[in-house]
């Protein structure tokens, strides 16, 4: 449910949303020709500001072409303190070249890991640098049409269908609903784990897919925590009696839903979306947790954030701050479906006409 006050802000949603439908003409039209390049490229993203799990989306896929082909993943690097083109080498900070990607280089050090603001720009020079590329992919890049994509993924929250919201600023839109037509693969992310049959087909009927789209939907798993700066240590949740739960992510409501499943009785330090973390709010985490009376108690932090904290290593290394690993599962055992339109697309790509 959208706050009454943004209702009050839908002239502009309605100004905005005819920009970006002329926008949209333009392109689809052809009078601006967006580039096209000579392999594999898929483009990750949704219509919506954040909070539809594209990370995590990103991360799947990854696992599931990285053994067959060489994978360069090209991020913006969101709220990153560096401006241009890097490719993520030893040694780089979250801070340069932002908390997605570097999450993204800890995780898979035999994948390429890029930002660059301007993905037109930045794309010939990954390849440059790394002509062994055989499929790149576009980590929040649906809405950017610069650069023409051979398939797009498009994530839609389970709890926020974009056929159920609003362009800014009344709602969470960041293009209109229509512009969905474009993707190849339509996700509906977060849904709940016994998802039934009958509610697929109804979110199915309500997003009136076009014959070449395919959909499917995914919940969230979460693994065991693990320690922040000891990734061999691994314990369960209900090791604990009670917690502080540090977040700065768009959306923590999957993540606080699956803590009060638990037995953990925990507090909650929230921050805004991709927050870079100062050492006064260091010393507001260290003092809350101080607070907490038990003897048995631990930090929870989301693996955004977690690539936040790093460089505090020296004053949190002694502290129990452990993160919580979350990953995609695709409902009704349609996870190998995903992948032969994958690899189908790999395999048998061929440069499309700039103006299909």
């Amino acid at each position: 449910m959208l706050p009454s006050f943004r209702f009050l802000l839908f002239p502009f949603s309605l100004l905005y949303a005819g920009i970006l439908r002329i926008r949209n003409w333009i392109y689809d039209r052809g009078w601006i020709r967006a580039a096209q390049f000579q392999f594999p490229v898929i483009c990750i993203g949704n219509l919506s500001v954040g909070g539809t799990g594209k990370t995590p989306m990103t991360e799947w896929i990854i696992r599931q072409l990285k053994n067959h082909y060489n994978i360069a993943v090209l991020s913006r690097g969101y709220k990153r303190r560096t401006k241009g083109f890097a490719i993520a080498t030893e040694g780089v900070t979250a801070s340069e070249i932002g908390d997605e990607p570097m999450q993204l280089f800890k995780k898979f050090t035999d994948v390429t890991v890029a930002v660059g603001e301007e993905r037109i720009v930045a794309i010939p020079q990954l390849l440059y640098q790394r002509p062994e590329t055989e499929v790149l992919l576009l980590d929040d890049a649906f809405q950017h049409r610069a650069v023409k994509a051979g398939l797009n993924i498009l994530l839609t929250d389970y709890h926020n269908l974009y056929t159920r919201d609003f362009v800014l600023p009344t709602g969470d839109l960041r293009d209109n609903r229509s512009s969905a037509q474009r993707a190849d693969i339509i996700i509906v992310t977060k849904c709940p784990e016994d998802l039934t049959q009958s509610s697929a087909a109804a979110i199915t009927a309500e997003l009136a897919l076009s014959p070449h789209q395919h959909l499917f939907f995914s919940s969230l798993q979460y693994s065991k925590p693990v320690h922040v700066f000891q990734k061999n240590k691994q314990t369960e949740i209900n090791h604990w009696k009670e917690g502080l739960f540090v977040c700065g992510i768009a959306n923590a409501k999957p993540l606080t839903d699956y803590l009060n499943k638990t037995s953990l009785h925990y507090d909650m330090m929230r921050f805004g979306d991709h927050h870079h973390f100062r050492l006064s709010d260091l010393t507001s985490i260290q003092h809350q947790f101080n607070q907490i009376p038990s003897e048995s108690k631990c930090i929870l932090t989301t693996e955004k954030d977690a690539v936040r904290l790093e460089k505090f290593k020296e004053i949190l290394a002694d502290y129990p701050i452990y993160v919580i690993p979350v990953e995609h599962h695709i409902l009704f055992e349609q996870s190998h479906a995903f992948v032969c339109l994958l690899n189908n697309y790999i395999q048998t790509y061929t440069v499309k006409p700039a103006d299909a």
